[in-house]
């Protein structure tokens, strides 16, 4: 039996749903990186990094090689720079919204006084 498309959508956002898995990818979007400036830049221990790079390569979302002794992740495909791109435009529209709502309140407060 399928899964219905918009059941798949959803695992397909669960999958992203980690903040860890979130920075790996807007670190990806400039270029390819080996696990260890990886590490350096997110700060988690090496387990928890590694687990988390497991559940995207597993979901296709990434890709790995390894060069010698050190293993080098990278974006699977440009559609998913694209997600992060597109995800920032949506939380910068959110959040400006909400300050704009905050502002008219505050100009409310103020003017009820």
């Amino acid at each position: 039996m399928q899964v219905p498309l918009y059941q798949a959508k959803a695992e397909f956002f669960r999958m992203l749903g980690h903040p860890v898995r979130i920075r790996v990818l807007e670190l990806l979007q400039g270029g390819p990186m080996p696990v260890r400036d990886l590490l350096a830049a997110i700060e988690v221990e090496p387990a928890a990094l590694s687990q988390q790079l497991a559940v995207l390569r597993r979901s296709g979302i990434v890709s790995s090689t390894r060069e010698g002794s050190t293993v080098v992740y990278a974006l699977a495909g440009g559609d998913v720079a694209e997600l992060m791109r597109a995800a920032r435009r949506i939380l910068t529209e959110m959040i400006t919204g909400r300050n704009d709502l905050l502002a008219e309140l505050r100009e409310a407060e103020v003017s009820a006084q």
